[in-house]
Parts: C-alpha cells; sequence; structure tokens
C-alpha cells in the first residue's frame, strides 16, 4: 500500500457502507452495510470478509470482547455473539419513534457505546445521540438531531466531536470521561462551503481529525484547534462514508463508501463504489475502543 495512494481492498457492493471498528486483538475491521441489514468482519492479510446477517438495518458495529460485537441497530442496541450467530436485544430507546433508527456509533475509552438516530426518511430532525453505559443502563444526551454521525475524542478526553449530517456542522463538546457525561455544545466546523455532506470522522495520533465526505469524493483532515482543513485524500466513489484507523501499526486507514442512490451512469463512473478502500495517510490513528474495555482484558 502505496502512501497517499487510494486502494481497493474489498469490493464489497455494499449499497451502504459504514460503522468501522478495528479489533486489534483480531487485526480485524468490523464494518456495516446499514440497508443491505448485515455486518462484515474483514481481514486485510487474506483479503477475506465475513458476513453477518442481522435482518434490519444495522448503523455500527463494536467490538465486546471474544466473539462478541455490540450493535445499533434499527431496534436498538443488540449483542451479537459471532459463534452461534444469536442476537440479543437490549434496550430500544426509541421504539415510540417507528419511522427512526440507529447511524452511526463508537466507544469511547472507558467502553461506553455513544450512538445517534436519524429520521429514516431524512426529511425531520427527529434523532438523538445515546449512551450505553458498560451495565447496559442508557442515557439520551443530545436530541434535534438531523442525521447523527461521526463521532471523536480529542487526545485528552476533554472534548467530544460530533457530526450532524444534515445540518452540515461538526460540534465540540466540554468532555467529562469520568461521568461520560457531554455538555457546551459549540459549532466546531461549518461544512456549508465544503463539498458533500460531513459523515463518518475519526482522529489521529497527532489529535487531527478525519472526516468522509458523503457526496463528497474525499476524506479530509481537520485541525479542531484552529477548525481549518489541512488537507484531503480523494477517494474514487463519490459517497465516503466513514473512516477508522487500523493495521498492526494503525497507520492504514480504512474507508468505507456507499452505492446508495447512484444513477447508473453516476454507478458506471464509480464500479467500485461501496467498497472498502485503504491508504496510508503518513500518521497513524488512535485505538478502537471496544464495548466495556475497562471490564475486557485485551
Amino acid at each position: 500500500m502505496s502512501f497517499q495512494k487510494v486502494e481497493l481492498v474489498l469490493d464489497a457492493k455494499a449499497t451502504l457502507a459504514e460503522g468501522p471498528s478495528w479489533y486489534a486483538k483480531e487485526e480485524k475491521l468490523y464494518w456495516v452495510d446499514i440497508i443491505g441489514q448485515k455486518f462484515g468482519r474483514f481481514d486485510p492479510v487474506t483479503g477475506e470478509n465475513e458476513d453477518f446477517s442481522i435482518g434490519e438495518y444495522v448503523g455500527a458495529v463494536v467490538p465486546a470482547g471474544d466473539n462478541k460485537v455490540m450493535l445499533a441497530t434499527q431496534s436498538g442496541f443488540q449483542m451479537y455473539d459471532l459463534l452461534d450467530r444469536t442476537l440479543t436485544a437490549l434496550i430500544d430507546p426509541e421504539a415510540h419513534i417507528p419511522g427512526n433508527r440507529f447511524n452511526d456509533g463508537k466507544c469511547d475509552a472507558q467502553g461506553r457505546f455513544w450512538a445517534g438516530t436519524m429520521d429514516n426518511a431524512e426529511q425531520s430532525e427527529s434523532g438523538a445521540l445515546y449512551v450505553l453505559d458498560t451495565d447496559c443502563s442508557y442515557r439520551k444526551v443530545f436530541d434535534g438531531v438531523g442525521v447523527s454521525n461521526g463521532i471523536a475524542w480529542s487526545l485528552d478526553e476533554k472534548e467530544m466531536y460530533y457530526v450532524d449530517s444534515m445540518k452540515k456542522l461538526v460540534y465540540s463538546f466540554d468532555f467529562d470521561a469520568e461521568r461520560g457525561h457531554i455538555s457546551n455544545p459549540q459549532v466546531l466546523i461549518d461544512f456549508r462551503d465544503e463539498q458533500g455532506f460531513p459523515d463518518g470522522m475519526t482522529i489521529d495520533e497527532e489529535g487531527m481529525l478525519w472526516i468522509a465526505h458523503w457526496d463528497g469524493w474525499q476524506v479530509s483532515r481537520w485541525n479542531p484547534r484552529t477548525k481549518q482543513k489541512l488537507s484531503s485524500i480523494a477517494v474514487p466513489a463519490a459517497k465516503a462514508s466513514s473512516c477508522i484507523f487500523g493495521g498492526k501499526d494503525l497507520d492504514v486507514l480504512y474507508i468505507t463508501t456507499a452505492r446508495k442512490g447512484l444513477q447508473p451512469e453516476q454507478a458506471a463512473d464509480q464500479p467500485h463504489a461501496g467498497g472498502l478502500f485503504a491508504v496510508k495517510p503518513g500518521v497513524k490513528g488512535t485505538k478502537t475502543y471496544s464495548f466495556g474495555e475497562a471490564l475486557i482484558e485485551e
């Protein structure tokens, strides 16, 4: 894999690949196909991908110890056993809003699972951000959300960053790592002059944010201190949906993409849309945390 050269690593043809996470213990990439109602486990060494069908929209997947993952789905938070392929429902915070579904999500360093919802028709701002604590209790922490998307934390864990794609905004919050509380929402990056919509997001070891551009053909790198766009890497698919660092040294940026909504002529121009891509951007990333991180012996 060459420096700054994006390569196709899995021609998944996913309708809407999203929500990636890197499980260092297995050295494998987990990712979801939301509309395909499944998640995958990709081995970059062999190039093989294992699919796990869920039977409903699944917005995010995070490791939860050996042979288990936690999912944010159309019907709430669920745990999945990879060995016997069974799904265990935990809690559905929005059972009373049938038009909503969970979208992107991520665990913090304490192992809490943060995930947000959206109106599946993308018409109303009926979404919210939730946190599933390690005892499987949950809290709503932010509402009035259009399309809940990327989440990342500053290296000192004093700030949390959060994307609302519909509003084309990236927010920052004050973050209380001990209690798992957020406060003082501020607009960090206004994406309205950028190409496409801000989507999934991660942070590198230098504290810079990487944001996937939905309908923008790129991932971009931003300095949250100065709010400046530092650089971008072209992606051979218009709908770049998310990104996460992986690889043994966390020096590979994996990028998910989508085919959703492409007209035939558009699909012909981007035949690998819906695939997983990878690039070595010249900086290392930060680790993906597991659900219940403090309770799991990695």
